[in-house]
């Protein structure tokens, strides 16, 4: 029996490349694997008080079902945050709680798009925009960012790609890839696309507090009258990538996402709900001490700074700086890989370290490079980028 072509023509990087990485694994060969971004992998702890707070909560709630749109106090608690971070009107009836930011990709793309509707995002992008679009019939049409200019979004690029079938515009700031935080002048550029044209905005801020250049703004602030749809979660900032809580934030003025609510809600009701304890454990993390985040986007910033100059002094690799999250995008000059899937793997192979083929996160605006975290202490990052270093003389 045959596999549906949806399912099978997907294509998500980031962890396809672990599946050639435990061939060689399963043989004895130890990996530096800078493919995913997970900061528990490496010395970043989940606080204590958030720990703590989860084994309460298993103790004291019921442990059973609770409401598909997340338990109340949650919800409460993710509707002032934005109040009071994105200076924005937020209710917590507009406030949904999903397992991950992807499952309120999947269930948003799901909601809006329809067959031959058109969602722009960012070149290059997180894959699961990239791949939820096309799973649903829609068409992803990758933007332009501009490696010269720090990956910022190219707005005349945008405003020629939008058509009468465009539906959504994401926004992922900072940027998964690229670590690019976007400018106000450039987010501003952008509501306006979107307020005068017949389309949404979706914000992806999952990485807003992880910045260490500059300060994370949001579109939905510098735009009072778009409908936006925020996404963000406990992954990243918060250090509980295993819990999986992500949330959807609708802000609505006009109510034109009202239908698209509705259908998002009704998947959720389908799923039954997000994990019951780990809700009321993280409102500890939204309302509990936060004193880790100092102490992690000092380790961010020096491990990108480090990540930035050696990679730069590699030859055939060249980069820029990021100024958030925990990812670079070197480009590779060298021409003797037609792919840089094949550079990827070859890397892999011969020195033992692993990267995401930049194709992988757009075919045209990612190609010819690799994205790397730079979440592991810096002897761990030296000893990699001494074995690429090395590779590199050897074949480049």
């Amino acid at each position: 029996m045959r596999a549906t072509k949806r399912s099978m023509n997907i294509d998500y990087a980031i962890r396809e490349v672990t599946v050639p990485a435990r061939e060689l694994e399963m043989k004895g060969i130890e990996l530096i694997k800078l493919n995913i971004g997970d900061p528990n992998k490496w010395d970043f702890e989940t606080p204590v008080n958030v720990r703590n707070a989860l084994c309460r909560a298993v103790e004291e709630c019921d442990n059973g079902y609770t409401y598909e749109e997340g338990v109340p106090e949650l919800r409460e608690a993710l509707a002032d945050k934005e109040r009071r971070k994105n200076k924005i009107e937020m209710s917590a009836e507009n406030v949904f709680i999903t397992n991950g930011v992807s499952e309120s990709i999947q269930a948003l793309i799901a909601a809006s798009v329809d067959p031959g509707d058109e969602v722009l995002i960012p070149g290059p992008s997180y894959p699961s925009y990239i791949e939820y679009v096309k799973y649903f019939g829609g068409v992803p049409v990758a933007y332009k960012t501009d490696e010269a200019n720090d990956w910022q979004p190219d707005l005349d690029d945008i405003k020629k790609k939008v058509t009468k079938r465009t539906k959504a515009l994401v926004v992922i700031n900072p940027n998964n890839p690229t670590g690019a935080l976007y400018s106000d002048k450039v987010l501003k550029g952008i509501t306006d696309i979107v307020g005068q044209n017949d389309m949404f905005l979706i914000s992806d801020e999952i990485y807003d507090m992880m910045t260490f250049e500059g300060e994370h703004h949001s579109p939905a602030t510098l735009a009072k009258d778009i409908p936006v749809v925020l996404l963000n979660g406990f992954s990243k900032v918060d250090l509980l990538p295993g819990w999986r809580l992500g949330y959807s934030a609708f802000r609505d003025p006009g109510g034109v996402l009202d239908e698209i609510k509705e259908g998002f809600v009704k998947q959720l009701r389908l799923r039954l709900c997000a994990n019951q304890p780990c809700q009321f454990a993280v409102i500890e993390a939204l309302k509990g001490p936060r004193s880790h985040m100092e102490k992690t986007r000092a380790k961010l910033k020096r491990r990108g700074e480090f990540t930035h100059k050696r990679l730069n002094e590699i030859k055939g690799i060249s980069t820029t700086m990021p100024k958030g999250a925990f990812y670079i995008f070197p480009k590779i000059e060298s021409k003797r890989w037609k792919t840089d899937k094949q550079f990827v793997l070859d890397v892999m192979n011969e020195a033992h370290v692993l990267f995401v083929h930049g194709s992988g996160f757009d075919a045209e605006y990612g190609a010819g490079h690799f994205r790397s975290v730079f979440l592991p202490p810096v002897e761990v990052l030296s000893e990699a980028y001494d074995r690429l270093e090395l590779f590199m003389k050897k074949n480049a």
